[in-house]
């Protein structure tokens, strides 16, 4: 099976980062730096590695930001690496697309299991697309 998580409002709290908006019109990639965590992430990193044990796909399919430039996607993009190597150091993803603002992600991730804050994400992805609030107590089934 594969599961895939969005970063932005998902398990990166990019939102919660003063002037996140500010930021990016500017184009300054501070707030994928900043971000905080968005759940225990000891905990996510744990069920993670499980599953990637048991034989499981674990991706990242996260957007870039709206409006962008090629200069600030690579920034964008370094960001949410070093982000995700921070907070997620021990697990190594199967995939990461990060993709510019708006890409379908079903079209580009093709099936399994989506976690996304995004509403129209999630109803495009139709069964198998969750909510963040949901992420630990469903990786929590699949392990056991």
């Amino acid at each position: 099976m594969k599961i895939w998580f969005d970063m932005d409002g998902t398990i990166a709290n990019l939102y919660g980062v003063d002037g996140w908006l500010d930021y990016l019109i500017a184009g300054d990639a501070t707030p994928y730096i900043e971000a905080k965590p968005m759940l225990n992430m000891n905990l996510l990193a744990r069920y993670l590695n499980k599953l990637l044990a048991q034989g499981h796909e674990v991706g990242v399919i996260s957007w870039l930001a709206k409006n962008s430039n090629a200069e600030y996607d690579e920034k964008v993009k370094a960001a949410k690496l070093a982000w995700l190597n921070k907070h997620l150091k021990s697990v190594t993803f199967t995939t990461i697309h990060i993709v510019a603002y708006g890409t379908n992600k079903l079209n580009t991730c093709g099936e399994g299991i989506l976690f996304d804050d995004e509403l129209n994400n999630r109803v495009i992805w139709g069964e198998g697309a969750h909510e963040p609030a949901e992420i630990l107590n469903i990786l929590k089934g699949l392990v056991a």
